[in-house]
């Protein structure tokens, strides 16, 4: 296909003079133009929810901590592996419009963004250096179930608190705000120095590719997970998105955009941001930029003991949660060569689990799992059900429920 030079009138949100960008590059179709061969074949259904989701903006939810954590538990979150993570504080403003634009991009199928410059995704050494979470430890898992959550609090807190609905703990932070905690993981934070044997940065890396892969459907509006992750990834990753920042490098990296930046001429629309991310060649990406120098220097000398650990090819585990860190198709990211990729693993049915529905059966016993199997189908049934074969009226039969499952001992 030859190659074109193209000129693109980019209109500018704030009222401006619109500017103009000369790119060049191969004559391939913009994303509008794919658009329009994507719902060729639609049927009108498909057609009008794929519409809406040309356009969509993907609402997004963060939460961020008030302020850094007291000296007292200092200790405490240094054996659990959190005291990095811990003081991000309040962080960055997230920007729904470029998140949209990334998850636009990303295949569910081999959890990297597709560009025209290559395959690119987020890896266990962003979680390692721009969290500073450990990626290299045990996967975290377990039961979710238990029949009594109030004894699991008294057996490791010592009291019930009030605030306990179902198996979540309801939290507030000074009134303000409610959070629910699932509270599976109490008995992960019992002991904080084997709590920091646990592969945490796996734990949020699996969550957000989970969300990242929920987010491609036509109709879904919002998405969650560590969204300011993403958003700085890309920032590091793609030097055309980045705001300009006068202030040295901190670690965790993360904590470099929670200072004053300039957003000058950079997009603020959505297909502003696609057009730069469809038109920019692959010189125009950063795919080392923990490389340089000045970085380094901040990057505490324990996150670049094992190297190696950030392009493994290994599942990641957060409980229900099971995604491939498909490292060895984004091999330039870490400096290596980029082969051909094989096939990628195949996760559908691992897609479909989920601790929010069916009364959170994964890791239940067979016996309780049985048990609500038998009280779905009872549910199911009609109340007074009527014979085919009766004429006089409706025939009632009383329904049972199933009792209480007895729980092995």
């Amino acid at each position: 296909m030859a190659s074109f030079t193209k000129r693109v009138q980019v209109s500018a949100l704030s009222g401006e003079k619109s500017r103009k960008i000369l790119l060049q590059g191969s004559a391939l179709p913009t994303w509008t133009e794919n658009a329009s061969l994507r719902t060729r074949f639609l049927s009108s259904r498909q057609k009008e929810a794929f519409s809406r989701s040309v356009d969509r903006i993907l609402q997004c939810y963060i939460r961020n901590m008030t302020g850094p954590p007291s000296p007292l538990i200092e200790d405490y979150l240094r054996e659990a592996g959190f005291w990095h993570v811990a003081m991000i504080g309040r962080g960055c403003k997230l920007a729904p419009k470029l998140i949209s634009a990334l998850i636009e991009r990303w295949r569910p199928e081999t959890h990297t963004f597709h560009l025209l410059c290559g395959e690119c995704t987020i890896t266990l050494e962003e979680v390692h250096l721009q969290l500073g979470l450990p990626v290299d430890g045990d996967a975290v898992t377990g039961s979710v179930y238990s029949a009594d959550w109030g004894a699991v609090c008294y057996e490791f807190l010592g009291a019930i608190p009030d605030n306990i609905n179902g198996d979540n703990w309801r939290l507030s932070d000074a009134g303000l705000v409610t959070n629910l905690v699932h509270l599976r993981w109490l008995p992960k934070l019992v002991d904080f120095r084997a709590a920091g044997e646990f592969s945490w940065g796996s734990a949020v890396l699996a969550t957000l590719y989970r969300e990242m892969c929920g987010a491609t459907r036509p109709n879904k509006a919002k998405t969650r997970g560590c969204l300011s992750l993403l958003q700085s990834w890309a920032r590091f990753l793609f030097p055309f998105l980045r705001p300009r920042v006068d202030h040295p490098y901190t670690f965790p990296l993360i904590t470099r955009w929670n200072h004053s930046a300039s957003y000058a001429q950079l997009p603020t629309c959505l297909e502003d941001i696609r057009l730069l991310l469809e038109q920019q060649s692959r010189a125009q990406f950063q795919w080392t930029p923990y490389e340089d120098p000045t970085i380094r220097a901040v990057i505490p000398d324990e996150y670049l003991q094992n190297p190696n650990a950030w392009h493994v090819k290994v599942l990641l585990v957060n409980f229900a949660i099971v995604e491939m860190h498909q490292s060895d198709r984004v091999l330039q990211q870490f400096g290596f060569r980029q082969p051909i990729p094989v096939a990628s693993e195949v996760l559908d049915d691992h897609h479909k689990i989920d601790l929010r529905i069916h009364g959170k059966p994964y890791l239940l016993s067979k016996e309780e799992r049985q048990r609500q199997l038998r009280a779905q189908r009872e549910r199911r049934r009609p109340l007074n059900p009527r014979r085919r074969d009766d004429d006089a009226g409706p025939l009632t039969v009383p329904t049972q429920s199933p009792g209480p499952a007895t729980r092995p001992t």
